[in-house]
């Protein structure tokens, strides 16, 4: 397809403008950060590789066919923003996304209406899953999966170890789920879906979300935004849609608490690691607030939307949330934009990194080494931590990319860069 010499002059002209970009974005947004937005008079940066994206991909596929990719991979840096068009078409979520041990994890490409397909990744080996399976859920300690097909959940020890719980859905079933919880001990779930969020156990599926008006699990009218958490301990439960305040309820989900949004909808919800934190969300658009509050005050609380309070801190007042979660001295928060941060329980912002697409779900390894991240581009993100980067990383977090796996709609095959 092609001579040397055009390769040649296709790679420099990728890593040339490729450096460019991602040299000038990281300037103007550290400007940003220090000076305020409004001191910005420059222009906004252009990737200006649009063009090469067919022969790149094209290349891509060359490589993926041939095993050819770590040489690939040194030759184009992957990217983002050139594939565009790609991504419009055949982007699709990934969700679901959990580690497992090692260098592998679990994860399930798909939104919730949509035909679903699970897979492990083992290091780079991509292992398809069973195509009933439509839900993955992990919980906060102890390891317990629960995997959801064909109406039944099964809660294990470990990912396919020992059974704890089988539950059959009845007043659940046929639902699109959205997220899937199990407890620590593996015999109870948080199910969050549009048509509410369930508490299920041996005793069957009851709605704790929206509040029960009378009306049967079945004849809730359906909800958007719909979020939910438990704290690592199970102690709360918290849950939240565009509708409603973010609610505080017990392991039983009965109400002991309110936060009203800062933004105009809540929209995401997380505890800290060692649960002395809960920080909610909530969004305007593509941008929100969050805060954070101390869990001791939670029994009880009721914060005003909208209202300043010294009940609350300031965590973020830039992003619409979208994933996240805790490590064991910071948050790591991923936006609307194509960004993950790193904050912590004060506000103070450690690092950024982007990714070029608002993300869908991301899982860390247990030694806080391994970052994968999914995006809405149906690209899937391995990232190791504290390891260095290159000219062609946007963002402050000093991260390698180990490599990118590309799960595109109507792409015969999965691609790895």
């Amino acid at each position: 397809m092609f001579d040397e010499s055009a390769k040649d002059n296709l790679q420099k002209e990728w890593n040339e403008k490729g450096a460019a970009y991602a040299r000038a974005v990281n300037e103007m947004v550290t400007f940003g950060e220090q000076h305020g937005w409004e001191n910005w008079k420059g222009n906004d940066p252009i990737d200006e590789r649009a063009h090469l994206a067919d022969q790149v991909i094209q290349l891509l596929r060359d490589a993926n066919e041939k095993g050819t990719v770590t040489a690939f991979r040194k030759a184009f840096p992957p990217a983002s923003v050139p594939l565009a068009r790609y991504v419009q078409k055949q982007g699709q979520g990934i969700r679901d996304i959990h580690f497992i041990e090692g260098s592998k994890i679990v994860f399930v490409t798909g939104a919730p209406y949509e035909d679903r397909q699970a897979y492990i990744l083992d290091n780079d080996n991509l292992i398809k899953l069973d195509e009933s399976i439509y839900t993955i859920g992990k919980s906060k300690q102890g390891n317990i999966f629960a995997v959801e097909r064909d109406n039944t959940i099964v809660t294990t020890r470990g990912w396919q170890g020992e059974i704890i719980c089988e539950f059959t859905l009845r007043e659940t079933a046929d639902i699109n789920i959205t997220e899937l919880v199990p407890f620590n001990d593996g015999k109870k779930l948080l199910l969050v879906s549009t048509a509410g969020i369930f508490l299920i156990d041996e005793n069957g599926e009851k709605r704790i979300h929206p509040e029960n008006n009378g009306n049967k699990a079945g004849k809730t009218p359906d909800i958007d935004m719909e979020n939910a958490t438990l704290s690592h301990n199970n102690d709360f439960i918290v849950v939240g849609d565009q509708g409603s305040d973010h609610r505080v309820l017990d392991t039983e989900g009965r109400a002991i608490g309110i936060l009203g949004p800062q933004s105009s909808y809540p929209h995401y919800c997380l505890f800290s690691k060692d649960d002395e934190q809960l920080i909610t969300n909530s969004c305007h658009f593509y941008n929100g607030i969050t805060i954070g509050v101390k869990s001791a005050l939670l029994n009880g609380l009721k914060i005003e939307p909208y209202t300043e309070s010294d009940k609350y801190v300031v965590i973020d007042e830039e992003m619409r949330v979208y994933a996240g979660l805790s490590t064991a001295d910071h948050y790591i928060l991923a936006d609307a934009y194509g960004y993950i941060r790193a904050i912590d329980k004060q506000g103070k912002k450690l690092w950024r990194h982007y990714l070029g697409s608002t993300i869908s779900g991301m899982a860390i390894s247990d030694d806080g080494t391994t970052l994968w991240v999914g995006a809405y581009s149906g690209i899937l993100h391995k990232l190791k931590l504290q390891a260095g980067q290159d000219e062609h990383t946007i963002g402050n977090g000093n991260h390698q990319e180990a490599f990118r796996l590309l799960l595109w709609k109507d792409e015969p095959k999965p691609l790895f860069w």
